[in-house]
């Protein structure tokens, strides 16, 4: 059993994490910590933690603390999984990875020099629904993948929970950070390929300021296939995954979803041929006992940290596409 602290306890590890550890099998939590310790003794006092912390220095550094799960705001990623890993505890910190790849880059070589495995919370990876069209796609079920599409939106208005989501300096971006990371993945996870130029174009108000409130990406992968990315913080919430191929069609309409099953289809020349209905409300569990495994040797984590890299890459050139008005190279990680 491994023992997790959470840095930065929260609403995502209220909402998410908290039952996931309730389904977990190899993982628990044994500590917290948020901004004061008085919040903290809050936290975890209600959720029955045993330890709580008023840093994340000290969290780490606790003999009771086996790992721990970075899950503060996105500026806050670079500092905290420095800390964890100087104090050589295997760290599996939030999406995205940091503010920019020059942050990922270096939280990847910290990681490396100290030998302190260190994993990108990308829950996509561990959902049903993904794990069956990459099987299908791979398979050869479509044929040569000729388009990917990948949409999510969701109300994050001025009164979302998370007040830092409109914060520029925080957050690093609006939803090309926040939910485009998740689309990114998943093309790449679902295509096994990698994504090497990207042109952006976004949509601006008032409430957003110098970020984007809407954009669409289109990639190039680099074994040809195009792929589109939309996201919103304006729209209801929607995840729709689409893979086109010379040989048919996987569709799944909120694909990405873990609240409700998720039916993908596969289609050939307009028909349904095969109908497949998954769950995916056990990701966050299946992620944490698959980062547990992987510390007891038990099988490689399927996020390394160097995917969170690489997903920032894109995003880097998304946002410089966005200024330049044109297409713009991704760099590869090695």
């Amino acid at each position: 059993m491994v023992r997790f602290g959470i840095v930065g306890f929260g609403l995502h590890a209220e909402k998410r994490m908290m039952p996931a550890f309730s389904l977990a099998k190899k993982s628990r939590v044994v500590a917290l910590s948020r901004r004061t310790m008085a919040k903290a003794k809050e936290s975890s006092q209600k959720w029955k933690i045993p330890f709580a912390f008023d840093s994340a220095a000290d969290l780490a550094r606790s003999p009771e603390v086996d790992a721990v799960f970075v899950t503060t705001p996105n500026k806050f990623h670079f500092a905290d999984v420095l800390t964890v890993v100087a104090a050589g505890k295997p760290v599996l910190c939030e999406k995205p990875l940091a503010m920019n790849a020059g942050e990922c880059r270096q939280m990847v070589e910290a990681a490396r020099r100290a030998k302190v495995p260190f994993g990108v919370a990308h829950i996509f990876r561990f959902e049903d629904s993904v794990g069956s069209i990459r099987k299908k796609i791979q398979a050869g079920q479509i044929g040569t993948p000729i388009f990917a599409r990948s949409e999510f939106s969701f109300p994050g208005g001025a009164d979302h929970p998370r007040k830092w989501l409109h914060n520029i300096d925080v957050a690093g971006g609006g939803p090309i950070m926040d939910i485009g990371v998740h689309c990114v993945d998943s093309l790449r996870y679902i295509l096994q390929d990698n994504i090497v130029k990207v042109s952006a174009r976004a949509m601006y108000e008032k409430l957003s300021g110098p970020m984007e409130t809407a954009a669409t990406l289109l990639l190039e992968f680099s074994r040809g296939t195009l792929g589109t990315i939309s996201v919103s913080f304006r729209s209801g919430y929607r995840t729709p995954l689409e893979f086109v191929g010379t040989d048919g069609v996987l569709f799944a309409d909120n694909g990405l979803t873990v609240e409700r099953p998720i039916n993908i289809q596969l289609l050939r020349n307009g028909q349904i041929v095969e109908s497949e209905t998954v769950s995916n409300t056990s990701a966050y569990a299946i992620m944490l006992d698959s980062f547990a495994d992987s510390l007891e040797g038990k099988g490689k984590f399927p996020a390394p940290a160097e995917e969170g890299w690489q997903n920032q890459e894109v995003l880097d050139a998304a946002y410089r596409s966005l200024r330049s008005g044109n297409a713009e190279v991704v760099h590869q990680v090695t």
